[in-house]
């Protein structure tokens, strides 16, 4: 069934509930994400960044009984990584916005120090880190994001936002070396989530953006968090236009082979996503424990719009991922 689209502002939560009325998905961030209560609330801000020659992750959260903050370098030419992560008890001196788009993120663990600020047209994404200094600007163009509440139940329940193809500037140094950050193809791309989880929960998510046939286009996919929920974060982004895909996709890759393809269909969607490179993470500190493929490389295939036009999406450069989270 197709998802309802909200228009107007809206809070995600009454009292410590999901409020009905924030169901469906935004072509906007529009969604007020003050989520009260402790121990299950889990609120983050991931930025990528890619380049022609180098992807950037960037990572503030709060767990509640834990921050996890990350900075993540890869050069795409040699595959070196560098990865400065730490985790902060409690989430102490972690500050994240209420709402998408609005306010600030902060977050410092033992040397990696992140800032991230709204600016007039901009997001100024900012990490320090021994060899690693970052100052990127991903601009706020005219185009459409998908915001899109997930239900759970009435007590378990996400909003995330996927931004995909945002204009990047700025600059990445790397043990003294300066990249631009502004060369054509580059882009951001922002995961903004907000929402209380249940324990455990595996997760994929794709995206990708390029310039196809002339045409800006904007790949992003979703699965298994989402599965039988009666909420996606399937859409097409062309030209800066939202087209919504409200149908589960079905995710076929290798677990163990993940250079292998990977291939997502559904009604409107025939991708294939080819891997040049895998980020492999683990965290295990007990009770909160975590299991990340993340794998970079470039799509093919087609997705349609809301009329039916197919929409080749081959050459936009991205990545895919399953993520096992016990948290």
């Amino acid at each position: 069934m197709p998802e309802r689209e909200i228009t107007g502002p809206v809070d995600l939560c009454r009292g410590r509930r999901l409020n009905p009325a924030a169901i469906g998905y935004t072509r906007r961030p529009l969604h007020r994400t003050a989520v009260p209560g402790w121990g299950r609330t889990k609120r983050w801000e991931y930025w990528g960044l890619m380049t022609p020659t180098h992807m950037v992750g960037v990572t503030v959260s709060s767990l509640d009984y834990a921050g996890v903050e990350a900075l993540y370098v890869l050069d795409r030419a040699t595959h070196r990584e560098t990865v400065h992560e730490g985790v902060v008890p409690l989430a102490r001196g972690v500050e994240l916005p209420e709402q998408s788009g609005t306010g600030r993120a902060r977050a410092r663990a033992g040397t990696l120090a992140i800032e991230i600020d709204e600016e007039p047209g901009a997001t100024r994404i900012r990490a320090s880190a021994p060899g690693v200094e970052l100052d990127a600007v991903a601009a706020r163009a005219d185009r459409d994001s998908l915001g899109v509440v997930v239900p759970w139940s009435a007590t378990r329940f996400q909003y995330t936002v996927k931004d995909v193809g945002r204009p990047l500037a700025g600059t990445l140094v790397v043990d003294g070396a300066e990249h631009d950050l502004g060369a054509p193809g580059s882009f951001a791309v922002l995961d903004h989530g907000r929402g209380r989880w249940p324990y455990s929960m595996r997760w994929n998510w794709g995206c990708g953006h390029g310039t196809v046939d002339g045409r800006d286009v904007a790949v992003q996919v979703g699965g298994a968090w989402t599965d039988r929920t009666g909420s996606t974060e399937n859409a097409l982004i062309l030209d800066g236009v939202l087209h919504k895909e409200s149908d589960d996709l079905r995710w076929e890759y290798t677990p163990g082979d993940w250079l292998a393809p990977w291939r997502i269909t559904g009604s409107r969607v025939d991708l294939v996503f080819h891997p040049e490179h895998e980020r492999a993470a683990a965290m295990n500190l007990g009770v909160v424990a975590n299991e990340t493929h993340q794998c970079f490389g470039t799509w093919t295939g087609w997705m349609s719009t809301d009329d039916g036009e197919r929409v080749t999406v081959d050459g936009a450069v991205g990545w895919a991922e399953e993520a096992r989270n016990r948290w």
